[in-house]
């Protein structure tokens, strides 16, 4: 069974940081692109990064581009989400996804998602 286990959100000031981990089983995840998304209160998905098999290549949305680092342990089954410079906006719950197909946006299976709330 697939299980992507998302970790590591909370309550951060503007400016600040977190990082969150995804712990992936069920699958070979090192075969596997992976990305994560998130969705603001009222508002639809919104893809946040995006990092390939190995970690060599990684993609960001224009938003988070420049503040937040993807990356991945596939020795540890293990992607992260490093966010610096956190802003309001940014609050959302975060998820981690498996990518499948030939678009970023496209994912199989998704975890229940981590809360990030960026607020003074």
């Amino acid at each position: 069974e697939v299980q992507l286990v998302e970790s590591g959100g909370g309550l951060v000031q503007p400016g600040g940081s977190l990082r969150l981990s995804c712990a992936a089983s069920g699958f070979t995840f090192r075969i596997y692109d992976m990305t994560w998304f998130r969705q603001a209160p009222g508002k639809g998905a919104e893809w946040v990064s995006g990092i390939d098999q190995r970690g060599g290549t990684t993609y960001y949305a224009p938003s988070v581009k420049g503040r937040f680092t993807i990356s991945r342990d596939n020795a540890e089954n293990t992607l992260y989400l490093q966010m610096n410079d956190l802003k309001p906006e940014d609050t959302a719950v975060y998820y981690c996804a498996r990518r499948t197909g030939n678009s970023w946006l496209k994912y199989d299976y998704r975890g229940q998602g981590t809360q990030v709330t960026v607020s003074s």
